[in-house]
């Protein structure tokens, strides 16, 4: 059975995998494109337009990493996450009361903080590479 696993399945599920990255890639271009037309229809650019080319570019980017490497950084989808606090944020500030704001700010600082822990930890304690045994 784990023969036949490592011969067909695991090719299989590589096989979907990437299936799956290209139509992520390919939504996220579509998305990147109705964004783009909206823009031109409103025939101005607004902060919160910028910041979600800016999470389209995000996820652009970290489906290209994770192709590459097969490794998806955890970071990544902290970070896109981060900005679209702070789309939203900007986007219904006007809407919003003192203590959903005050809970997006934490979320935020929250993301950040786990941001910096999980680049601290990578620097001060790497996993062993293969090779070091």
């Amino acid at each position: 059975m784990g023969k036949l696993y490592s011969q067909y399945g695991s090719k299989s599920l590589k096989a979907v995998e990437h299936f799956v990255l290209i139509i992520i890639a390919i939504a996220t271009i579509v998305a990147i494109g109705q964004e783009i037309v909206h823009i031109i229809g409103n025939a101005r650019v607004d902060l919160a337009d910028l910041l979600l080319l800016f999470i389209y570019l995000e996820v652009l980017a970290m489906v290209a990493n994770y192709a590459e490497s097969g490794k998806l950084p955890i970071r990544m989808p902290i970070y896109i996450a981060i900005v679209a606090l702070a789309r939203y944020l900007i986007l219904d500030i006007k809407a919003m009361d003192d203590w959903r704001i005050m809970t997006i700010a934490l979320s935020t600082l929250v993301l950040s903080i786990t941001v910096i822990v999980i680049r601290w930890g990578q620097l001060k304690l790497p996993y062993p590479r293969k090779d070091d045994h």
